[in-house]
């Protein structure tokens, strides 16, 4: 069986909003093995988007552990979770996240400049990024000059461009049409080819479908752990071969 890169240990995450108690998460233990698909899917308040900042160390657990790629990060404070967010997960949004003013190439980079890489290195990794995603000769043009599809490429592009552990997906294709939906997760089947760990949150049945396993939360539990026996492939398109 291959390494393990995330395991967490009946966590729990609690919000207090004045005199009332949220139990977003009630008790989520789970094991992801590298090279998997994950989709996590379930309705609004399930605890699927806690679970997706906790993994990607944006929250803590209020109870329970979690280890990425063998450290603890259950613990951590604010500065340690920000440098292991930098090296180890790969961030897509539903809304790009994209800096206005700044080049495909520059956002690409960004997360480079906080590893501390020398500006010439940059560029070259970001470059390969983008090249990685059929975008080389995009990699001048701002956010507002890129179509929905290409914003959401560079978004991955940058994701990538850390040789990160785990890619963590928050509503990929949210904010796309279906025809552009389809090359973005045949990206993700080619990006899933390659090895790299792919984790996705969706509330879309037919997104979810792309992922070989499907982990369905309600009320803060997991309702069920299956893998995914019709997992949809996307139709090849050539931006999609990595």
């Amino acid at each position: 069986m291959s390494k393990v890169i995330i395991k967490t240990e009946h966590i729990a995450r609690r919000y207090e909003m004045g005199s009332e108690v949220i139990h977003a998460l009630k008790d989520i233990s789970i094991t992801i093995h590298k090279g998997e698909y994950v989709a996590f899917m379930g309705p609004s308040g399930s605890g699927k988007s806690t679970l997706m900042n906790i993994i990607g160390c944006l929250d803590t657990p209020s109870e329970g552990t979690y280890i990425l790629n063998g450290t603890e990060v259950s613990d951590m404070n604010d500065n340690q979770l920000a440098e292991i967010r930098n090296k180890e997960i790969g961030f897509v949004f539903q809304t790009f996240n994209l800096l206005p003013r700044s080049t495909a190439l520059d956002n690409v980079a960004l997360p480079l400049v906080y590893a501390g890489l020398p500006k010439s290195q940059r560029i070259e990794k970001a470059m390969e990024a983008l090249r990685s995603v059929g975008l080389e000769n995009r990699a001048k043009h701002k956010p507002n000059e890129l179509s929905g599809g290409q914003r959401q490429r560079v978004a991955i592009a940058r994701a990538l461009v850390n040789n990160p552990s785990i890619i963590l997906a928050d509503e990929p294709t949210g904010n796309l049409d279906s025809k552009t939906s389809c090359e973005i997760m045949a990206l993700f089947d080619a990006l899933h080819q390659k090895g790299n760990t792919i984790i996705m949150v969706t509330h879309e049945e037919d997104i979810a479908r792309y992922a070989h396993r499907i982990v369905r939360l309600r009320d803060g539990l997991i309702e069920t752990d299956e893998i995914n026996q019709n997992v949809y492939k996307a139709p090849s398109t050539k931006e999609a071969h990595l």
